[in-house]
């Protein structure tokens, strides 16, 4: 199976720019590695959509997301630029749309639009969002999902539903980049939307068996809306720390892969202050799985 891997930027959600004092400097490291990853055999680049930092709350830079994305698009010429995964409750669905097709048109063409109903309660609640209950949290989901997929297929969509209305919202330019939705959750709701209107899903965060479960499920959804199982980007996340040698993560790789992924995505620690492991996977570990 070939596989195709991805790396996300230290963009300070997870404390990863904390070392670096001027916010100017910490955003040039974030575009370093992004360049970094440009110029090699990398798929994708990937940031996180969040405001705070994890796992506490700290006065620490965290970087908007969306903002970074079309920075990113014209920083780089050739990799891919995805999010893991927007949250749905921080932006009306039809303004995700016009957003991702404006970042999508940005970058040539390389958008992998990340989309996830949401989690991190403290941050919506700090930035004013009303916090709903998981059922409400994955209806508005679900229509947002139906939303986007209007607002990038139709001219003048209409949707009328409990949480959303769009009443002829024109998309131009009228762009559809690759839809990825978030997979780790809900095996009713999101892997079915998935099997529905996703190019690609992230699944399982590197446990195996985990990643098992979640594609066999994903497989059943597919056989019952007659999708091509094979279309869907089926990928999870592995984080790595620089000490690893080459060949423990390519232990974990072939774990993830023998369980279905064919896309990898690392989250490598330290890496705004050293490179050297993106460059290293990038000789040692990604020609084997190409």
């Amino acid at each position: 199976m070939s596989v195709r891997f991805g790396v996300f930027v230290p963009q300070g959600w997870k404390m990863d720019l904390n070392e670096i004092d001027d916010p100017v400097e910490q955003y040039e490291a974030m575009t370093a590695v992004a360049k970094a990853a440009d110029a090699g055999p990398w798929d994708s680049i990937w940031l996180y959509d969040h405001f705070h930092t994890v796992p506490q709350p700290t006065l620490n830079t965290t970087f908007e997301c969306w903002t970074a994305s079309a920075t990113l698009a014209r920083d780089t010429t050739r990799v891919n630029i995805g999010q893991m995964v927007g949250c749905n409750g921080y932006r009306q669905p039809s303004l995700y749309a016009k957003i991702a097709s404006t970042v999508d048109v940005a970058s040539h063409g390389r958008l992998y639009a990340g989309l996830g109903a949401g989690w991190y309660e403290h941050e919506w609640r700090a930035y004013g969002y009303e916090w709903p209950e998981v059922p409400q949290r994955m209806g508005a989901f679900r229509e947002a999902v139906e939303i986007v997929h209007k607002m990038w297929t139709e001219d003048r969509p209409v949707f009328k539903g409990k949480h959303y209305q769009i009443d002829g919202p024109i998309n131009q330019p009228r762009r559809k980049p690759q839809f990825w939705l978030g997979g780790g959750g809900g095996e009713k709701v999101t892997l079915k939307l998935v099997a529905k209107y996703a190019d690609g899903s992230n699944v399982g965060n590197g446990d195996a068996a985990l990643i098992r479960q979640k594609l066999a499920v994903l497989r059943e959804h597919c056989d019952t809306v007659g999708r091509d199982y094979a279309t869907i980007a089926k990928s999870t996340t592995i984080e790595v720390d620089p000490s690893w040698p080459t060949a423990q993560i390519t232990d974990r790789v072939e774990q993830v892969v023998e369980a279905g992924c064919d896309y990898v995505i690392f989250y490598i620690r330290r890496l705004a202050y050293d490179h050297e492991p993106l460059h290293r996977l990038a000789a040692d570990l990604i020609p084997r799985f190409a």
